[in-house]
């Protein structure tokens, strides 16, 4: 037995996070509005002791395309934040994450938003900040276009600030008067539960590292192989010191996609299944829209990934993306159908025990303090982790079997905030 417990998070979305997940005979398509369908989610997580579900989010559509339908599928849900308040009186332990720009919102109403789910929930509620780096979401806004990500950032930076000031009642008298924002008063509700809801984020760049380290309780981070997952884990510890913090203050838990059976023919057939379902066009269309380039389809699906401009948009997962495609020598439709899997997340295909042994190794090895879980499609494959692995993982210790807080940051092991 460990003392040390990895964390998990539930990351949900609609039918599933492979690009196909809509078409398995599996899943249930209409996912995106059935509230029935996130609640049983929900439920499945708590009683397997995840420590949150979480809900991303963007306010537009996924494709400009709006012909290609898997693209078009993954558009259609709930906004998380109400989502996840209906979820919180259909749950009573696990954490609440939601993403929310601050490229498009105001610091003193989303700070009051999240503070009222905190309180709904009973100190259960996470922000995931993110800068949002779509130009369709810009469009949405009344903006001339996407804004340079430095400048995205800068915002970013003074928006946490705003709003870990008002839910910690720390903007005094004066209110706050910055840059970007002006706030006179205090919030309208009491301090949270759990003194103030978890933040979160995902930036990967230099500046995203850093606004992290100035200010997140958890990161969610994407990383290819061991060693990938170990630089990102040591350089964003080792940023803490320079704010007053300690190494534990902060749970890193990248993104894995795992596909599980009983045996590892079933789970590599299982596997098979899903990328046989996936039209080049759309995985040639996914893999352009994170890359930002949008004639990605000009150049022959079979050779090599090009150069690409500089971008203003996920500068961290491009990197990701182009260092795998030269790494493995792969072609633009290789690289396409692996990256249509799970955006570029680890993908673990095996049984429990083989799933256990991989997260197991990252863990111990000082590479996540736990995993945000992406299950290809649902129900089925968040239904597989949590009666396989999860019991896997209770059994050599690694993994709790009850919670024993109530609040997001009792699961996490995090300070309540002074």
């Amino acid at each position: 037995m460990t003392a040390r417990q990895m964390k998990l998070g539930a990351f949900l979305w609609a039918t599933g996070h492979h690009i196909a997940a809509w078409r398995h005979p599996k899943a249930h398509i209409t996912a995106g509005t059935d509230i029935d369908h996130y609640i049983a989610l929900a439920r499945t997580a708590e009683a397997a002791k995840f420590d949150m579900i979480f809900c991303e989010d963007a306010a537009g559509l996924r494709e400009a395309n709006i012909g290609i339908a898997s693209q078009t599928s993954r558009s259609i849900g709930f906004e998380p934040i109400s989502l996840l308040s209906a979820l919180a009186v259909q749950t009573s332990r696990i954490g609440l994450v939601s993403t929310a720009s601050t490229s498009y919102n105001e610091p003193y109403g989303l700070a009051r938003t999240f503070l009222s789910l905190d309180h709904l929930s009973g100190g259960r509620a996470g922000w995931n900040l993110v800068t949002s780096a779509s130009p369709m979401e810009a469009a949405n806004f009344g903006s001339t276009g996407l804004k340079p990500h430095a400048d995205r950032y800068e915002r970013a930076r003074e928006f946490a600030e705003v709003v870990t000031g008002l839910w910690n009642g720390k903007l005094g008298a004066s209110g706050h008067d910055g840059q970007s924002f002006s706030v006179r008063d205090p919030l309208d509700l009491p301090r949270s539960p759990q003194g103030a809801p978890v933040m979160v984020q995902a930036g990967a760049s230099d500046v995203g590292r850093d606004l992290a380290a100035r200010t997140a309780d958890v990161v969610f981070t994407a990383a290819q192989t061991f060693e990938e997952a170990k630089a990102f884990y040591d350089d964003l510890k080792g940023r803490l010191a320079a704010y007053g913090r300690e190494p534990d203050d902060i749970k890193i838990m990248p993104g894995v996609a795992p596909v599980v059976a009983e045996t590892e023919a079933e789970a590599r057939e299982k596997y098979e299944e899903l990328q046989e379902l996936i039209p080049d066009d759309v995985g040639v269309a996914l893999l352009s829209s994170y890359l930002s380039i949008s004639d990605l389809w000009r150049y022959p699906i079979d050779g090599p990934l090009p150069e690409l401009p500089e971008s203003e948009g996920m500068k961290s997962r491009q990197a990701l993306v182009v260092e795998q495609s030269r790494r493995d020598g792969l072609s633009i439709r290789q690289l396409a159908r692996h990256f249509a899997g799970a955006r570029g997340h680890w993908r673990i295909v095996g049984t429990a025990a083989q799933v256990a042994d991989e997260l197991q190794a990252r863990f111990e090895g000082g590479a996540a303090d736990g995993f945000n879980v992406m299950p290809s499609y649902f129900p089925g494959e968040l239904d597989a982790f949590a009666t396989l692995v999860v019991p896997e993982l209770q059994r050599r210790g690694l993994f709790r079997k009850e919670y024993d807080g109530r609040t997001l940051r009792d699961h996490l092991g995090l300070k309540r905030p002074v």
